[in-house]
């Protein structure tokens, strides 16, 4: 009985018998079906895309500072940073720039 009352032309998964179109009130919601994917849309690709920009930005920042004690690191990528280059400077003091040399000869005196 209620079978009777349900027309299959206004449902909203597109049943539409050939030659009649349901009927759609001037007032009523305006139903689009937007762009996707997959069920991806523009706007969850935009905003996936956003998160993992600030997390690869985060975890990137996170790498530099990590590895900033390794010279090659600092050499090549922190010094080159235009404002905070020149504190990733790091002079070595000539007292205790010792030279390998000494250490081998005091290696094969004591050996």
């Amino acid at each position: 009985m209620l079978a009777r009352h349900l027309r299959p032309s206004t449902a909203l998964s597109g049943a539409v018998r050939r030659g009649y179109s349901t009927y759609q009130s001037p007032y009523g919601p305006k139903y689009t079906v937007p762009f996707n994917v997959a069920g991806w849309t523009v706007k969850s690709f935009t905003n996936l895309g956003m998160t993992l920009a600030g997390f690869g930005g985060v975890a990137g920042f996170f790498a530099l500072f990590f590895f900033s004690d390794i010279p090659r690191v600092r050499k090549d990528i922190l010094q080159k940073v235009p404002i905070a280059g020149e504190y990733f400077v790091k002079e070595v003091h000539p007292a205790d720039n010792v030279c390998c040399f000494f250490f081998l000869l005091l290696w094969n005196f004591w050996s």
